[in-house]
């Protein structure tokens, strides 16, 4: 199978040096040759070893709801970029930590294989952080989302949600432990979070974070962008005089010190 890696990037929210650390990840975890497409509002700043190409037009409004990336439903066309055959999709705000050769060898070439999301155990729910389909056999999900792309947002909430129960021939989902979610498998349960940093399942090869908690969060030891980094003494202080988010226990719960492995994973040099 042929080594196809893409992404998608537009509007602000992250900037070209997520691309770039993201290939670089990339380049350091899969065995040459490859190729990495970012399909893009901005080509200017992206690493040689980058393929630049045009963001594909969402060919309707963008729906309005406060979850889920309908955006994404650009790359579920028959005719994204001239490509074909199966790509590898990651999520800009992933940490590569292992080899992905295997991602292109599990499973058969025509599969749609998702990430297995924990945070709904009782759903069979996929995640689209990372994963792999073939060209055009999502387009059905593309015209279904085009012809009421509102009731669709609504109806399944997430796009992931939608991809997961409406792909044809059904999904697949990678093999327990290759991929992690950084706040369900990394983050120590309370109270051991006070006392050791997160950690790093050994058979992970890709840490993601759906969310509000980005890797530079867990690098800087914080729950999102909006908190900081406290001493332990001083984050429940700071609980007890109310300035916090939700309940103590939840506070409490939210406490994490500054990940190292994340920093020296998450980065674009070799």
């Amino acid at each position: 199978m042929k080594k196809q890696i893409i992404c998608i990037r537009w509007g602000k929210k992250y900037g070209v040096d997520y691309v770039n650390r993201l290939y670089g990840m990339v380049a350091r975890h899969v065995t040459p040759p490859f190729d990495f497409y970012c399909f893009t509002d901005t080509f200017e700043g992206l690493d040689p070893g980058i393929t630049a190409m045009p963001l594909p037009e969402l060919d309707c409004d963008m729906p309005n709801v406060r979850q889920g990336i309908w955006g994404k439903s650009r790359l579920w066309r028959s005719d994204l970029g001239g490509l074909s055959g199966p790509v590898l999709f990651l999520d800009l705000d992933v940490v590569v930590t292992g080899n992905l050769d295997a991602m292109f060898e599990y499973g058969d070439p025509d599969d749609v294989i998702l990430t297995r999301n924990p945070n709904t155990p009782f759903e069979r729910l996929g995640q689209t952080s990372l994963y792999r389909f073939p060209i055009g056999k999502l387009a059905p999900l593309r015209e279904e989302f085009l012809a009421d792309p509102q009731g669709t947002a609504e109806k399944y909430v997430f796009e992931q949600r939608f991809v997961t129960r409406r792909t044809p021939g059904g999904v697949k989902f990678w093999p327990k432990g290759w991929v992690a979610t950084f706040k369900w498998h990394c983050i120590r349960q309370f109270p051991m979070n006070f006392f050791a940093p997160p950690k790093l399942p050994k058979d992970a090869k890709v840490v993601i974070f759906p969310g509000g908690l980005n890797p530079i969060d867990a690098i800087e030891g914080r729950w999102n962008s909006r908190s900081t980094h406290m001493a332990p003494m001083e984050h429940v202080k700071a609980g007890l005089r109310g300035e916090r988010d939700g309940s103590m226990l939840r506070h409490l719960r939210h406490f994490l010190w500054p990940t190292k492995w994340v920093e020296e994973n998450w980065r674009k040099d070799p």
